[in-house]
């Protein structure tokens, strides 16, 4: 294998000729490996955009040469269409607020440039990593900027797959519209109500994920970079308008740039609306476990796709897989909101040198969540049925409808018709025509169960 020899200010060090990052990449790699995960796709083209923008500034104001902003440009697009990711090696959590991950952008755009001018990869007698490829930033503008960039592109896609499965369960909700059960409180039988509303309850509270996270995607919009030449407004706002441009979003400066270094609560914002959505989605897949088993009664009111091998001593079971994996998923993304929490609570004075494990955090959960999301849409929601037959034995066998005949009978009455009910296992219908309480026709008027559901209007 061949090496070349670059040097900085602790030595030199031998990298393999190929490579198109340098020395201060490797020294991150090596002093970095615990994750053994490289930087997430997102960030690495974030970092790119990052980049070109401020390349394109230098060159409008003459800071560095029109011909090594170009090449410098080419670079980022090439990283941009998927090119060099494999060269991009420093772990995802590391020390020093992120400057190995800030290198190694600066270091393979620079080697690549180089490479399109003649030049070789290593001497950087053309373009400069620091120079001119770092010009005009620092790692604690680059860092946090292309994190924002990388995580509202994420969250859009969230979002996305967020609205398919609101909508998935509203067509449910139309679907089992007539579909009567009785409601459970305590995980008792309680009135009667239309399935399709459970499911239409489950779009409802997906649509206010939606809108918490399209709300949190706008505290993202404030970005440092450039915090070094803020004394020059019309070079910030040049590259500012330049990284709205290549992203398509309306990013601008802050009002107090120490306040957008120092302080990191629109991450926490994010955060909370991540925990949120983890929450909403492990309480409906409980339900769904609970609706599609036989705990609540001898058959399930739903049936759920069977999409996994049944379990080696029962094979007649359908597991709901896809549910317990969404429940998981879910423990995770709260175990994260603790994790961005206190790295930007730890954060001292003007900067905070924890961004790289919040990224990795909010990278992996909005990531994860986006999956798990698809998933259950795909592999459980749309693929639902009711039993129908057994939810009309559960509404006939309900004796929870004694509380409707209250108005009509009084509560002492009422209380003695349930306890013969429960003694002789008969049902309260039976039992108030046998005691000649009401006619049949107003008794069925009463207990009507389409009627005892609540209406929402279609």
């Amino acid at each position: 294998m061949k090496y070349r020899v670059e040097k900085d200010s602790l030595g030199e060090k031998q990298i393999t000729a190929e490579s198109y990052y340098g020395i201060q990449t490797l020294r991150g790699k090596e002093n970095f490996e615990i994750t053994k995960r490289g930087i997430s796709r997102q960030m690495i083209k974030a970092l790119a955009t990052v980049k070109k923008a401020v390349a394109a500034a230098n060159a409008s104001f003459d800071f560095i040469d029109e011909k090594k902003a170009k090449a410098i440009m080419l670079s980022c697009d090439e990283i941009l269409n998927g090119r060099l990711h494999g060269q991009f090696i420093t772990d995802l959590i590391q020390g020093g607020a992120g400057a190995s991950m800030n290198m190694n952008a600066n270091e393979v755009i620079a080697n690549r440039a180089n490479e399109m001018l003649g030049g070789k990869k290593g001497v950087y007698d053309l373009v400069h990593p620091i120079d001119h490829v770092n010009f005009g930033q620092s790692t604690n503008d680059v860092i946090p900027t292309a994190g924002k960039i990388a995580l509202i592109r994420q969250t859009k896609k969230l979002i996305v797959e967020l609205k398919k499965l609101s909508n998935s369960c509203s067509i449910k909700g139309k679907d089992f519209y007539d579909v009567i059960i009785p409601s459970r409180t305590h995980l008792q039988m309680d009135v009667p109500m239309r399935l399709g509303e459970i499911f239409d309850a489950f779009a409802c509270v997906f649509t206010r994920d939606i809108k918490r996270l399209e709300k949190t995607i706008e505290s993202l919009y404030e970005i440092n970079i450039s915090i070094n030449l803020e004394d020059n407004p019309k070079y910030v706002k040049k590259v500012v308008s330049n990284i709205a441009k290549f992203t398509g979003e309306p990013f601008k400066s802050p009002k107090n740039f120490y306040d957008c270094t120092r302080n990191l609560d629109g991450f926490m914002e994010l955060s909370s609306a991540l925990k949120i959505l983890a929450v909403n989605l492990s309480k409906t897949c409980n339900d769904i476990r609970l609706m599609a088993s036989s705990s609540l009664s001898s058959t399930p009111e739903i049936n759920i796709p069977n999409v996994h091998p049944c379990s080696t001593n029962m094979p007649n079971r359908v597991i709901p897989a896809i549910p317990e994996m969404v429940n998981q998923v879910a423990f995770f993304i709260m175990g994260c909101d603790v994790t961005v929490t206190k790295a930007a609570e730890a954060g001292q004075l003007e900067i905070n040198v924890f961004e790289p494990v919040i990224f990795m955090t909010l990278l992996d959960a909005l990531n994860y969540l986006r999956r798990a999301i698809r998933t259950l849409k795909e592999k459980t929601i749309d693929g639902i049925t009711a039993n129908k037959e057994e939810c009309a034995k559960l509404i006939e066998n309900n004796n929870s409808l004694i509380t409707t005949l209250i108005p009509y009978l009084g509560y002492n009455e009422t209380i003695s018709i349930a306890n013969e009910a429960l003694s002789s296992n008969k049902n309260i219908y039976d039992i108030v025509l046998e005691r000649s309480l009401l006619s049949e026709e107003k008794l069925n008027e009463i207990l009507d169960k389409h009627n005892l559901s609540f209406k929402n209007e279609k």
